[in-house]
């Protein structure tokens, strides 16, 4: 476990009971107080060693506390249960937040400088026209993306630097964080990222996440085989460090 998340968890409140757990495809849910999500990574679950997943079917009678634990676990699928619990005990603060869509936040901030992306979103190829210069970086490498060996010789040089939340669940957040130039803007983004100013203190400028309003209807969405667009009854919220007018 990475010393952001360990501060993250010190903030919870994990007296609340495990009212449901859902893996699917894509993505991960826990209901507790309220219901978090996370991705599944289900690529990189697979490269693992099996079983995946100690004691399915019991996961129902561990407490809150024990399953945010589980971001301690080598299993990537258990990591993602753990992001999505810590998910589920955050009380997010909407008036903190601004309904903004981390893709626009990162074309208004890198419009005429360079931008590096941890991971290989669906707005790329939307982003590319609005940066002056965008490179990829995707653990799973398609067209036109680069390795993840190749982030030591891109970030430092990038202005805007966007990572995705499963650098939490597969702890290389920290290090990406120190790759990161000290004078650029760094985002966080994606269902894993934990909608906590905890993140600030580590020289993350924001977090775009999700919070969860129906969930039912998301968990339904999630075990299902929804992706991350295709998930309803969510808001996709932004926190900023800083004041709400810093984002111009």
């Amino acid at each position: 476990m990475t010393k952001i998340i360990e501060d993250v968890i010190a903030t919870l409140n994990t007296e609340a009971p495990v009212r449901d757990i859902r893996v699917g495809l894509f993505h991960s849910a826990v209901l507790t107080r309220n219901c978090g999500l996370a991705a599944t990574l289900p690529r990189d679950a697979l490269k693992q060693e099996p079983p995946l997943m100690k004691g399915p079917g019991t996961l129902l009678s561990r407490t809150a506390s024990e399953l945010v634990q589980m971001t301690r676990s080598q299993s990537i699928i258990e990591s993602a249960i753990g992001m999505a619990a810590i998910n589920s005990l955050l009380d997010i603060d909407e008036s903190s937040c601004r309904n903004l869509n981390a893709r626009d936040l990162i074309a208004e901030k890198g419009r005429d400088k360079k931008v590096a992306i941890v991971g290989h979103f669906p707005f790329i190829p939307d982003l590319r026209k609005a940066v002056r210069e965008l490179q990829v970086i995707e653990k799973n490498p398609t067209e036109g993306d680069l390795p993840e060996s190749e982030a030591e010789n891109v970030i430092p040089d990038a202005d805007v630097v966007g990572i995705t939340g499963t650098a939490f669940t597969n702890r290389t957040i920290e290090h990406l964080l120190q790759l990161c130039s000290p004078g650029a803007f760094v985002v966080v983004l994606g269902d894993s990222a934990p909608l906590s100013p905890i993140l600030f203190d580590y020289g993350i400028n924001a977090v775009s996440g999700t919070k969860v309003i129906d969930p039912d209807l998301a968990i339904r969405c999630i075990s299902q085989g929804a992706n991350f667009r295709q998930i309803k009854g969510v808001l996709r919220l932004t926190m900023i460090r800083g004041p709400k007018d810093a984002v111009s």
